[in-house]
């Protein structure tokens, strides 16, 4: 839902502006277990959301030559800079 989509990139947001590191772990509990894992009924479900989640969020994100899927064919992009991201 959107509000779940809303209320984790406010949470995000939140966590890495007034936090001095990354907290992965928290993060990864708060979107995956409470905002998502909430609606979600079915335990397999919630393992799910909280794998397909830590592919994404985590440390090795940060550095250069992390991919996304086994194949290479997802991975960031080679400029981190905010604006290229964007």
């Amino acid at each position: 839902m959107n509000s779940d989509f809303d209320t984790s990139q406010m949470q995000l947001k939140m966590y890495l502006d007034e936090q001095p590191t990354i907290p992965y772990k928290t993060l990864n509990y708060l979107i995956a277990e409470v905002n998502y894992g909430g609606r979600v009924t079915d335990d397999k479900d919630v393992r799910l959301i909280t794998a397909l989640l830590l592919s994404y969020l985590n440390p090795e994100v940060m550095k250069g030559d992390y991919k996304f899927t086994t194949s290479g064919v997802y991975h960031q992009p080679n400029d981190l800079s905010l604006e290229s991201v964007k």
